[in-house]
């Protein structure tokens, strides 16, 4: 049940950027990247970790420094996107950009 409840809330988030991008797309960008994501993420940890700081503590650093990555992979979709390329293209150099800077991301929180 628990795993459902994740899935649901989960997919609920998508569902909803998604729709909101039929008519803002730039409103389901904000949707998409939003806290509340991090929040469910948040939420499902401390669930499983019951709450315990230090696990809190990690995933909250974690996640600050994964916005540079995160950012690295938006502006370099936006690069592509004014180079004409396509989607599968901007997929691939977006996430290569940021696998590199994700592996990077780890190594420096070790």
């Amino acid at each position: 049940m628990h795993l459902a409840v994740k899935i649901a809330l989960s997919l609920a988030v998508i569902l909803t950027a998604t729709a909101v991008g039929r008519k803002w797309p730039a409103l389901a960008g904000l949707v998409g990247v939003m806290p509340l994501t991090g929040a469910l993420v948040l939420t499902w940890v401390a669930l499983d970790s019951g709450s315990d700081p230090q696990v809190m503590q990690q995933f909250t650093r974690g996640a600050l420094w994964g916005l540079v990555p995160t950012v690295l992979f938006f502006l370099v979709a936006l690069l592509c996107f004014r180079r004409g390329l396509s989607l599968p293209a901007v997929l691939a150099a977006s996430f290569g950009a940021w696998l590199g800077a994700a592996l990077l991301h780890q190594w420096a929180l070790k």
